[in-house]
């Protein structure tokens, strides 16, 4: 679809790029507002996750949402030519909320690419993005964002300490979780010189198909990270699944549940096994006996 600010020049004005930023906050704070508390938050991200209605991605900057979405948002940030700075004014609720917040996003993304801008305001407003691109599960808002920070803002204008690890394991988890190519994950973590125990157990894990070491570390992790996470939970937990199958005649169900991180009847609706409980035990296979 092209560069969403094509045609717009007030965003590579500095003040009118910190203006924008501030209505794009303000829209955001009020989606957040709605919640009653940090469950319901993230439960509330969850349910919106714009991963969740997008096939597999590269990472590569694409359009947010549909056609229909993008044109909303976009008329809406640019709609009165004689304002004095761009006012986004959003959709109020929904998907379509978020949408437009990521699409407004990406504009003054550009505006600061294109202003060249290194500064404080710079990193501010990419770290904003990232974060909230994290929490709906768009690779295609996040993953530009950490690179142009590990490689145009960071050479220049240094993150602190924990900005730097903090963006380096959301670039390292994306690997691992989304990507699901641990080697590069690996690789990321040897090459950026990244120190985070909690990142260090999610790979190991990973590597090991230790679904109760995985959910173990996932309880302990922050919210953005913990979506990372999400990418590679089915799949681990069909893995442990299968090798329950194969290695046992049957279970005691409190273990399987610890295990696979998901009550009996979940496993049996959502992830199709055939096994059926009983008592407190689950009868995986059975033996015939001979004729």
């Amino acid at each position: 679809m092209g560069l969403p600010s094509k045609g717009e020049t007030r965003l590579l004005d500095h003040k009118n790029q910190e203006r924008y930023y501030t209505k794009i906050v303000e829209r955001y704070l009020s989606f957040c507002s709605d919640a009653t508390d940090r469950d319901a938050l993230l439960q509330k991200f969850g349910s919106l996750s714009i991963g969740k209605e997008r096939g597999g991605s590269s990472g590569t900057d694409t359009s947010v949402a549909s056609g229909t979405t993008i044109s909303t948002a976009s008329t809406a940030v640019t709609a009165s030519v004689a304002a004095p700075f761009p006012a986004p004014t959003l959709p109020q609720t929904g998907t379509k909320d978020l949408s437009a917040v990521l699409m407004a996003l990406r504009k003054l993304r550009e505006g600061i690419v294109a202003s060249k801008r290194i500064d404080d305001f710079a990193t501010q407003a990419y770290l904003f993005n990232v974060r909230t691109a994290i929490l709906v599960k768009h690779s295609e808002s996040y993953h530009p964002a950490i690179l142009y920070l590990l490689r145009s803002i960071h050479p220049k204008h240094p993150l602190t300490s924990f900005e730097l690890r903090e963006v380096t394991g959301y670039l390292v988890l994306d690997a691992a979780c989304r990507r699901a190519d641990l080697a590069e994950a690996f690789a990321l973590r040897n090459r950026l010189k990244l120190r985070d125990a909690k990142v260090d157990a999610i790979l190991q894990a990973l590597a090991r198909d230790d679904f109760i070491a995985f959910g173990r570390v996932k309880r302990t992790v922050d919210g953005h990270q913990a979506k990372f996470l999400e990418f590679s939970e089915d799949s681990l937990r069909r893995h442990t699944l299968k090798c329950f199958g194969r290695a046992y005649l049957s279970v005691d169900v409190p273990y399987l549940e610890k295990a696979t991180g998901a009550t009996f009847l979940e496993l049996v609706e959502r992830d199709g096994v055939g096994w059926h409980s009983d008592g407190s035990k689950v009868v995986i296979r059975s033996i015939k006996g001979r004729s």
